[in-house]
């Protein structure tokens, strides 16, 4: 196997923090059994910690749950309720890295995804984008990741029947990562 410094001549062990302004949270569900609602959170930080081995590397993430937007003031206020996110007493979703592995530029990292007051493993699968020093000497990095999660496994049960049958919402979420970070100190 190829060590990432073969691929990634530029890899640095070190911490970063997320460059929000080159970077989105976004997600998918099933609306009307026809289509996809997407959104997204406006006010999200991360922290990766890289370590020399890759794969000891860690992740730490945090959403502002009250940033949800989908470009509906209505339907964004109804995500805050407790028919959803509760955001009045769960104002975050947490994200804490069990494990990482990497094949190539493919990663996998696992770890506990805490949304309204529960706690569940996921699997985040994506890319590892490399590492560059941006115009202004800064080292940075590009992730992308994605992850599928059953929203009643986290207690979101709100759902509305369809006069034809069916019902409003999917079961399934889809989150979506396209991350840019900033190197700290390596």
């Amino acid at each position: 196997m190829t060590s990432i410094t073969d691929t990634h001549p530029t890899y640095v062990a070190g911490t970063w923090k997320l460059d929000p302004t080159h970077s989105e949270v976004t997600f998918s569900v099933k609306h009307l059994a026809i289509s996809k609602v997407r959104g997204s959170f406006e006010r999200f930080t991360a922290t990766i910690v890289t370590a020399e081995d890759p794969t000891k590397s860690t992740v730490e993430a945090s959403i502002e749950v009250a940033s949800v937007n989908t470009n509906q003031k209505d339907r964004d206020n109804h995500l805050r309720t407790n028919d959803f996110f509760k955001a009045d007493e769960f104002p975050t979703i947490t994200f804490v890295s069990t494990s990482v592995n990497r094949d190539s530029d493919d990663i996998t990292v696992v770890g506990e995804l805490s949304l309204r007051g529960v706690t569940k493993s996921v699997t985040l699968t994506g890319e590892f984008g490399g590492i560059v020093v941006d115009g202004y000497g800064q080292s940075k990095a590009g992730f992308s990741a994605s992850t599928k999660i059953n929203r009643h496994d986290f207690g979101v049960s709100w759902n509305a029947a369809l006069e034809a049958g069916g019902f409003t919402l999917g079961d399934d979420v889809t989150i979506n990562f396209e991350l840019q970070f900033i190197l700290q100190a390596a």
